[in-house]
């Protein structure tokens, strides 16, 4: 069984929900942002759209106002460098809302193998 990585937010959050994962999904993310010192606390009430939308918000301040913060939660979520190095820096609305999608395909990914194997 193979991990593929979904394209995009949206579909990457339908299929956690499809796959009973979502709530999984959430309690990664913040445990992931608590270890980096940058608690975060989605209630597991909360829908994609909304996780969406708050991440991205939560990722543009941090590359705003907290950029040591940012990079030590990249790491620590272990976003691969090579892929954040591909992403174009030059609209930080653009940028964090790509750095989202990276940090939710690695949480994606992390529940999803944890519950296959």
């Amino acid at each position: 069984m193979n991990f593929v990585a979904p394209q995009s937010t949206d579909v990457l959050l339908t299929e956690a929900e499809n796959e009973n994962l979502y709530l999984k999904l959430i309690e990664q993310i913040n445990k992931d942002f608590n270890l980096a010192n940058e608690g975060i606390d989605f209630p597991l009430s909360t829908k994609p759209h909304e996780l969406k939308v708050q991440l991205h918000e939560k990722i543009y301040r941090l590359i705003q106002y907290k950029f040591a913060e940012y990079l030590n939660l990249l790491y620590i979520i272990d976003v691969p460098e090579d892929q954040i190095k591909k992403l174009d820096g030059s609209d930080i609305v653009e940028l964090s809302e790509q750095v989202s999608f990276l940090i939710l395909k690695r949480e994606w990914m992390k529940v999803w193998f944890r519950n296959k194997f």
